[in-house]
């Protein structure tokens, strides 16, 4: 139950201030490519989520495949998509043994 809990947390917070950021202050791609330590921050977890769907394609963790945690991932952020994908896992393995 607590993996939902941050998984929910990471949904609300993280991307609600994207949300809002989005609605209200999106300006174009301009000062994204404009601002280094945005851009090095988007790189850099970009390439954490990469190396962890790495692994997790060597080394699946359940039944959800490696796919479906790229896909919360961009949808959601690693703070959603990290407790979510490891809380399906563990349910399918739960439901299935």
């Amino acid at each position: 139950m607590w993996l939902l809990v941050i998984s929910a947390f990471g949904f609300l917070i993280p991307n609600g201030l994207f949300l809002r950021w989005l609605l209200t202050d999106y300006r174009g791609l301009g000062p994204i490519w404009s601002d280094h330590l945005a851009l090095a921050f988007i790189i850099d977890v970009f390439i954490a989520m990469l190396l962890l769907a790495y692994w997790y394609a060597k080394h699946p963790i359940g039944r959800i495949r490696w796919q479906w945690f790229v896909v919360l991932s961009i949808v959601g952020g690693l703070a959603f998509s990290l407790p979510l994908y490891w809380w399906l896992n563990a349910r399918s393995l739960v439901t299935r043994g």
